[in-house]
């Protein structure tokens, strides 16, 4: 893979904002994750 040409700061800047949003993504994901495993376990009891 080849690395985009940015500056420290700018990389950092980046990846600071796309943190924050992958944060909330995975929040939102592991809490589906969590329901259908509950839900799955229930059913198979």
């Amino acid at each position: 893979m080849t690395e985009p040409k940015m500056s420290k700061a700018e990389l950092d800047a980046f990846y600071a904002k796309r943190r924050k949003k992958n944060w909330a993504f995975l929040a939102i994901l592991g809490g589906l994750a969590v329901l259908f495993f509950a839900i799955t376990i229930l059913k198979m009891s």
